[in-house]
């Protein structure tokens, strides 16, 4: 028999209609998709900040790093994954490449769907700039 527990709520797979990232995973905005799973998507940043710059998300909606780490960890391990087959996809390992979650408004974080950041193809200077 089954055991259900209504303290774990099951794990979000599409957020609020306003969602950027939703919307890309749906196929409403394009976007410039350079590596796919079944449950991660990766595409190029519209405004990067690198030579490289690519977004790496779940397909699923968490709205940042905590809730999805919480929920479902070995979704943070696939985005992980993900990241790193990026940054071989685009020849940052040689040199090496930074890679960034923002999490909440103080953490600089702007759309409201876990991403992860893959910079690299040149120096990318300090981590934080004063």
């Amino acid at each position: 028999m089954a055991v259900v527990s209504n303290d774990i709520a099951p794990p979000p797979t599409a957020g609020p209609p306003e969602c950027l990232f939703c919307r890309i995973v749906a196929g409403e905005i394009p976007a410039t998709v350079v590596h796919q799973t079944p449950t991660t998507l990766a595409f190029r940043d519209i405004a990067p900040k690198a030579p490289v710059h690519v977004l790496v998300i779940p397909k699923a909606h968490y709205p940042d790093l905590t809730s999805l780490a919480e929920a479902d960890p070995g979704l943070a391990g696939e985005v992980l994954t993900a990241v790193a087959a990026v940054a071989k996809a685009e020849g940052l390992l040689g040199d090496g490449y930074r890679t960034i979650v923002n999490t909440g408004r103080h953490g600089g974080q702007e759309v409201f769907h876990v991403h992860a950041h893959v910079l690299g193809g040149a120096p990318l200077g300090p981590m934080i700039a004063r």
